[in-house]
């Protein structure tokens, strides 16, 4: 079977690359160029040096090596989103839109190009396929998205709107190991690449400087205003609400001797609004673009675990789809949960599996 891997010269995807060609399959390897920064040209997951290292695993394994150019389609569905999500308020995770759109859509279309019936890359993420018998005695097949044997390393939250079709032609080669194993591995193997540090930063944002990045880009969110208090009292001015995150607390200053933190940010107005830590929890939220890996709407109420943020815990709730599209739904917590912030994803699951998710609204 002929496979295309996504290999960013890390060390994840250089060892999914290795195990499928032991394991037989006619491997190609691809790099795809997004938008990395130039400065950090180590660290970004499409600078030249991650090229260079994923074309030199390619040679040591002996398989081709394709370098494909997605920064007009990354622009498009990555950081143009990006850019406006913070203009309006809200703030975004990049790493879903480029995985939904860049790595699961058009590396799926240039597959067919290439003839290649699947593709892989270094997720740490499982898929369980089940077989059913229809009515009729065919046989059809279910796929179920679970987290990753490393529950540290799990990538599921960024992996949520998975479908069907696309999970049948995917390959996570890594989702039984650990990261420890698989640097073992590569180190095995002797690939250049066995301790290559990982990198953690967005990778079009130089620095991670968020404010920079969108002042240079979208010099027109840069329009200062209020700072108020929960009362409405004004208590400072920013630069501009495209600067700030729910939950934030640097950048605002101290008040009255106490840390205070951003728990409201209305664009209309053009206001951050400061308050306390508990002005920060919630108890509900409104998520629109659902998505569900089974492809079927749930039944409900339905009792699900949700996260509401990548690093962030799983936390009991339930989940109740409003409206006649049954696009959106509401999220009701057991526990009020620090920071739900407008533009994140909150991702369902039911134990090991992910039901699915959305954009917090």
């Amino acid at each position: 079977m002929k496979v295309l891997i996504a290999m960013s010269g890390g060390v994840d995807s250089s060892v999914a690359a290795a195990l499928l060609k032991e394991q037989g399959y006619e491997c190609l390897g691809v790099t795809m160029v997004l938008a990395c920064a130039t400065k950090a040209s180590d660290r970004g997951c499409c600078s030249l040096e991650s090229v260079n290292d994923a074309q030199k695993v390619a040679k040591m394994l002996g398989i081709p090596h394709y370098t494909l150019n997605f920064k007009e389609e990354f622009k498009k569905c990555v950081i143009d989103n990006f850019i406006a999500e913070y203009k309006n308020g809200r703030t975004p995770n990049p790493c879903i839109r480029c995985n939904q759109f860049i790595k699961f859509d058009y590396l799926l279309k240039k597959a067919d190009e290439l003839g290649c019936e699947k593709i892989a890359t270094g997720h740490y993420v499982r898929i369980q396929n089940l077989k059913l018998q229809t009515s009729n005695l065919k046989t059809t097949e279910n796929y179920k998205l679970l987290k990753g044997k490393d529950t540290k390393k799990d990538q599921s939250y960024v992996l949520y709107m998975l479908n069907q079709e696309t999970l049948a032609r995917v390959l996570f080669p890594l989702g039984e190991m650990t990261k420890q194993e698989v640097r073992q591995k590569a180190k095995a193997l002797g690939l250049p690449v066995h301790d290559k540090a990982e990198s953690q930063e967005i990778c079009f944002v130089e620095d991670d400087n968020y404010a920079g990045f969108i002042k240079e880009k979208c010099p027109e969110a840069v329009k200062p205003g209020k700072i108020v208090d929960t009362k409405g009292n004004v208590v400072g001015q920013h630069d501009g609400v495209a600067f700030f995150t729910l939950g934030q607390r640097k950048g605002i200053g101290a008040h009255q001797g106490q840390p205070k933190y951003v728990v409201k940010i209305d664009v209309k107005t053009n206001t951050v609004v400061i308050g306390d830590q508990e002005d920060l929890m919630g108890k509900e939220l409104v998520a629109r673009d659902l998505t569900f890996v089974s492809g079927q709407l749930p039944a409900q109420p339905l009792k699900i675990k949700a996260k509401i943020r990548y690093n962030s815990i799983e936390a009991p709730a339930v989940l109740e789809m409003l409206g006649k599209e049954q696009e959106e739904g509401k999220v009701i917590f057991e526990k009020p949960q620090r920071a739900i912030t407008p533009g994140q994803s909150v991702v369902f699951y039911n134990g090991e599996e992910v039901l699915g998710g959305g954009i917090i609204r």
